[in-house]
């Protein structure tokens, strides 16, 4: 059966092949909430639909109107199975209890690298920040160097904020974008961060320039997020 959770998900889980994004725009705070419980109530009454899918998980966006999606697949053949039987009954129950839902995107990825804080097993995150930027056309090199250059930075920061818990750096599968999904003790602590000295969450220093620099860098989106529902296998 589907159980609902309060635990955040582990973004570095081994088993997980095929870690997938999506967006909703639900208009209103008040029809994020009913959104939530229309999608909770709809997978609870029904069985777990795959040995494949290790977790799904619902995060409201900061702006009152999205709803970010993470689900964590064992790998594409899954999802795809997913797909073909199961997942419009799904949304057709959840259009009906909130209709005018727009589904706005959908992100295959591959996890590539996690930065984690050491008493991060101790520490609940108060907010995701997700970070999705994209270069100007595919190059599976140029995402890894990146995310590369990313952590180099980050290794050398010389005033790390104490409110970032981890990231974890995700490539799409068409080689064009990275998305970071980020843990933050509060949105507070990541607000904090971004009005410090420097251009985002890193100091004014000559690697987090070469960062913001990057060849065919297009552009990078951020988002709060606060989590709202977790369903996993029971």
């Amino acid at each position: 059966m589907t159980r609902r959770t309060t635990a955040h998900p582990i973004l570095n889980r081994p088993e997980v092949g095929a870690p997938f994004f999506s967006t909703w725009r639900v208009g209103t705070p008040l029809r994020q909430r009913q959104t939530v419980e229309a999608i909770a109530a709809t997978w609870e009454r029904r069985p777990w639909p795959t040995e494949g899918l290790l977790g799904y998980f619902v995060y409201a966006g900061e702006d009152g109107s999205t709803l970010l999606h993470y689900s964590q697949w064992a790998d594409e053949q899954a999802y795809e199975a997913f797909l073909k039987t199961r997942r419009q009954e799904r949304n057709d129950e959840i259009d009906t209890a909130v209709p005018g839902i727009e589904r706005v995107w959908l992100g295959r990825y591959r996890r590539y690298r996690s930065l984690t804080r050491d008493d991060r097993p101790t520490r609940v995150p108060g907010c995701v920040v997700t970070v999705d930027v994209e270069f100007d056309g595919p190059d599976p090199a140029r995402q890894r160097a990146w995310v590369d250059a990313v952590e180099e930075a980050l290794a050398a920061e010389p005033n790390m904020h104490p409110g970032g818990i981890s990231a974890h750096f995700h490539l799409s599968t068409d080689g064009t974008r990275v998305l970071n999904y980020a843990e933050w003790g509060s949105a507070q602590h990541h607000i904090d961060a971004l009005a410090a000295p420097g251009d985002g969450v890193g100091s004014a220093t000559e690697l987090w320039k070469r960062v913001q620099t990057w060849p065919g860098l297009k552009g990078s989106t951020v988002s709060r997020y606060e989590y709202a529902l977790g369903l996993v296998p029971d």
